[in-house]
């Protein structure tokens, strides 16, 4: 008989059920075809992997050397099943671009650039609230890039061989209703707004608690979060119900108006990400550049944010490499 896959899988399920009868109730076996196939696994091996006892079993010296070669041999091989998988769901040439994001103008800006750019390919969406989800579509090739966010300089989503590549960085912005008695400030304290109800988007990174420091750091503690999509917020603005919180680009609203805060106390730094098996280097950079011109783009026609940053002696950092 020859060592199979599914021989070190049972190996390993023994030890680590710790009995024959519970590793067999694991595996969906009978325990007496379980014990009539470890003696055939021990028989190929050339010994005993456990010895039988009362309660249970205990693995011998060839057993720890089995299981040892097996911790590393079926990790590799499952994230060589992925690998492959991964590369077979990515598309060999450009014709077909399956881009993700998070809710804004900013997927809409690159696809038109895309457009242009790539004129030959097809592009697709994908939007999400959550940034980890678009980092877990990128790591199972369901996605070729995706564009996501990171408050301030917190980590991008987490996936093994997934690229991220910074687009640019924003200030994040107060939306206010247009007869809101601060709208004609040009820019306000965060302290003004310590009476106020609050509402944002969802998401399952840190702004929430960076949002809620800043406001500690202003010396209050905001009365009540709102958080709901984009359509439910700008309502929520324009009646006056709430104050929200957005990044410095987003769009010309009918009765809402957005205002930078003083010291800029929160950031959002804008994200591409792609995975290194699937994607083609000449491909990534040129995806990468459109991104940061179609982000140029739609903060140029921003008038709250060309304004703010006409102001500035030292500007947002330009995105890196």
């Amino acid at each position: 008989m020859e060592l199979e896959l599914r021989h070190l899988k049972t190996i390993r399920a023994i030890a680590d059920a710790g009995s024959l009868t519970r590793a067999a109730t694991e595996l969906g076996l009978a325990q007496p075809a379980l014990s009539a196939q470890l003696k055939r696994i021990e028989r190929a091996l050339g010994g005993a992997l456990f010895e039988r006892g009362r309660h249970g079993v205990r693995v011998t010296a060839l057993g720890e050397l089995v299981l040892e070669r097996t911790r590393v041999v079926l990790p590799a091989v499952t994230e060589l099943q992925q690998e492959a998988a991964r590369f077979a769901r990515a598309p060999r040439t450009a014709a077909l671009l399956r881009l993700g994001g998070t809710h804004g103008p900013l997927l809409g800006a690159l696809v038109d650039r895309l457009a242009d750019a790539v004129p030959d390919a097809r592009v697709s969406t994908c939007t999400s609230w959550s940034e980890r989800e678009l980092a877990r579509l990128l790591a199972e090739g369901r996605l070729d890039f995706a564009l996501a966010g990171t408050c301030g300089s917190a980590a991008p989503p987490g996936a093994a061989g997934l690229v991220w590549r910074e687009v640019a960085v924003d200030p994040v912005f107060v939306m206010l209703a247009a007869g809101h008695p601060l709208a004609g400030r040009a820019e306000l304290d965060l302290a003004e707004l310590a009476d106020a109800e609050w509402a944002c988007v969802p998401g399952d990174g840190c702004f929430g608690d960076c949002f809620t420091a800043a406001c500690a750091r202003a010396g209050f503690t905001p009365r009540r979060m709102y958080e709901t999509d984009t359509a439910a917020l700008v309502h929520l603005v324009q009646v006056g119900r709430a104050v929200g919180t957005c990044r410095a680009t987003f769009p010309t609203t009918p009765g809402v108006i957005t205002r930078p805060l003083t010291g800029t106390p929160l950031t959002w730094r804008h994200l591409l990400g792609w995975h290194t098996v699937t994607q083609r280097d000449a491909l990534a950079t040129t995806v990468l550049a459109q991104a940061r011109m179609a982000h140029a783009g739609v903060a140029a026609r921003s008038d709250s944010y060309t304004a703010w940053l006409s102001a500035r002696r030292d500007p947002v950092p330009p995105a890196l490499p």
